[in-house]
């Protein structure tokens, strides 16, 4: 599967995806929580740093498991 970078947030109860995407159960995830947005600059930060994170990995780069990251 490729990497994606969705939005979400924390309604108090659960984590909602921003966008609605299809995910098959037990799908493993990797959560990072941000602070709060205090402003549009840092807002735009967050997205350009997303969208860093995301080119990161390029579409052949291969899938490691938890126990190549050891």
């Amino acid at each position: 599967m490729q990497y994606l970078t969705l939005s979400a947030h924390f309604d108090g109860y659960q984590i909602k995806l921003d966008e609605p995407l299809e995910l098959p159960p037990d799908t493993p995830l990797i959560v990072t929580v941000l602070p709060q947005r205090r402003s549009d600059e840092d807002a735009s930060w967050v997205r350009a740093a997303a969208a860093g994170l995301a080119r990161a990995s390029g579409d052949d780069e291969p899938d490691y498991s938890a126990a190549d990251l050891n």
